[in-house]
């Protein structure tokens, strides 16, 4: 059976019937489509890139696989991309409806050109890459600001990586080419926008809520920004009196990045490959969702797991902006024989830690290895056997970032490589290992790493500056080299510090370097 075009309450009532279902943006595939299959349903087919309407955990829980279609709307996204830039410095949308209204203003239209300009592009993926290409062509100086992009795929097409702060004060032009995450969310607001060069000019056919809607306002209205070319919107369709869709200097389109006909077309088929492929049973490179995993191996595992993932969270963060991160070792120590440790699902949540907090593709078992290799992140791992009882696993995961700079020194190891170390005690995952030094603290809540001069007080005044703050410390460890040399403060914190707290330990004497790690 085939059917199209069903409402809630159809799609509830014949998917128990169906072994596919294939939904664009508008269909909700929620726990209830889930439970109503029975089981039967094997695959969802999201046709484009987001699955923001598709309920993950609950298909992983029926044991429903999830694909989508990522690639074949990349270029016409780039060119959505290029238009709105051109058309923005031309102010052709603009002078388009003066002329329809019996107007003929030349004087106010004048435009800009972009041969010369900076473009800083924000987020270099696939989108990103393209739109670069096509800036090139236009004769723009192209930056860009991703941190997990590697620094030589962005050199082969004359782009330089760049900090984002970097980024923001050089440019002429930014577009942004970044997923919706919880580290993206209104990144662009009322503070980065007092970063950039005044008479900038913002380009976005990623997602609406990257930026703060009120401050873009805000910032045209007091002529940081020039202009803006918008394609997405936190809401959409946006209210009909958004102050920022009717602002004089904005230009607006109805979220048309993916909407020509070779991209409907591209779309199409390499969803119903996926979703055929899916059905005879082969691993979709594409799938979101991991696929269902033994409660026994599970229960087993659950807390390396979360170690894995945890740990490559942690190393990524403490990498330097504009570093592109490509080299990854992981390292077990196990007294279990190689044949009886199944790393698989521990690699791909590393993978997962190291990839997931600003892309837009969902890191799994399945897709795991695929998404590293599209990325230019080369995994090794090596297991160090050890003697005892097998009882548990795993005693350690360490976690080494090779060929970065890093953002806290002290995380490098003797080789240069970022380093972090851990284990699960009782189980909870601990850090325990930054770099040369030995820590202790749990890996819950965030965590504040301080390199300092070994002397009497010092947790007594880190602890009493966050006390002021009402940061509740759940944990602090301090590693040293040797009585009164170096030695760094692990403090594993509930909530996160505010600046100006943080500033505060940064301007304790002793402390000579600290970071803040978000687990």
């Amino acid at each position: 059976y085939i059917y199209y075009n069903l409402t809630p309450e159809e799609l509830n009532t014949k998917i128990s019937l169906c072994d596919a279902l294939i939904v664009r943006s508008g269909t909700k595939v929620g726990r209830e489509v889930f439970e109503s299959s029975r089981g039967r349903l094997k695959v969802v087919g999201r046709a484009g890139v987001g699955i923001d309407n598709v309920d993950l955990s609950a298909a992983t829980e029926f044991g429903c696989l999830v694909v989508n279609a990522p690639t074949a709307n990349t270029i016409a996204a780039a060119e959505h991309g290029i238009a709105l830039l051109a058309g923005m410095a031309r102010n052709v949308a603009q002078a388009d409806a003066s002329v329809k209204a019996g107007e003929w203003k030349r004087n106010k239209y004048v435009g800009v050109s972009l041969v010369g300009k900076t473009l800083a592009v924000m987020g270099f993926g696939k989108v990103g890459t393209e739109v670069a290409r096509r800036a090139k062509g236009l004769g723009m100086r192209v930056i860009a600001h991703d941190p997990y992009a590697p620094a030589d795929r962005a050199h082969a097409i004359g782009v330089d990586l760049v900090s984002f702060d970097e980024a923001l004060a050089t440019a002429d032009f930014i577009s942004l080419h970044m997923p919706l995450t919880p580290a993206t969310s209104k990144i662009l607001n009322d503070e980065t926008f007092a970063k950039m060069k005044k008479g900038v000019r913002i380009v976005n056919v990623a997602r609406g809520g990257v930026i703060d809607e009120d401050a873009l306002v805000r910032a045209l209205d007091s002529g940081i920004v020039a202009q803006a070319a918008l394609d997405v919107f936190t809401k959409e369709p946006p209210a009909k009196d958004s102050p920022l869709v009717q602002h004089e200097r904005v230009t607006v389109t109805p979220h048309l990045g993916a909407s020509t006909m070779e991209a409907q077309e591209g779309v199409a088929i390499e969803i119903a490959e996926a979703v055929v492929g899916a059905l005879n049973g082969e691993l979709a490179a594409t799938a979101v969702n991991a696929p269902m995993v033994s409660a026994e191996v599970l229960t087993e595992l659950k807390p390396y797991v979360i170690l894995a993932e945890k740990l490559g969270r942690l190393a990524v963060q403490l990498v330097a902006g504009g570093s592109g991160v490509k080299n990854v070792k992981v390292s077990y120590t196990s007294a279990r024989a190689t044949d009886d440790l199944d790393t698989r699902l521990l690699r791909a949540m590393i993978t997962k830690g190291i990839i997931e907090p600003i892309s837009d593709v969902y890191v799994n078992l399945v897709n795991a290895d695929f998404t590293a290799k599209q990325r230019g992140l080369r995994l090794s791992e090596e297991r160090v056997l050890l003697d005892g009882s097998p009882e548990n696993p795993l005693e350690t995961i360490t976690v080494q970032l090779g060929n970065v700079e890093s953002r806290f020194a002290s995380s490098l190891s003797e080789s240069g490589e970022v380093k972090v170390e851990g284990k699960v005690k009782d189980g909870v995952p601990h850090l325990t290992k930054v770099g040369s030094f030995e820590v202790d603290v749990t890996l819950e809540g965030s965590i504040i790493l301080c390199r300092q001069v070994d002397q009497p007080g010092m947790i007594g005044t880190v602890g009493s500056i966050l006390g002021e703050s009402n940061v509740n410390v759940n944990f602090m460890s301090v590693g040293r080299i040797a009585p009164r040399k170096q030695a760094i403060m692990a403090i594993g914190v509930d909530d996160q510090p505010s600046k100006e707290t943080l500033k505060k330990i940064g301007e304790i004497p002793a402390v000579e370097e600290f970071v803040f790690l978000k687990v």
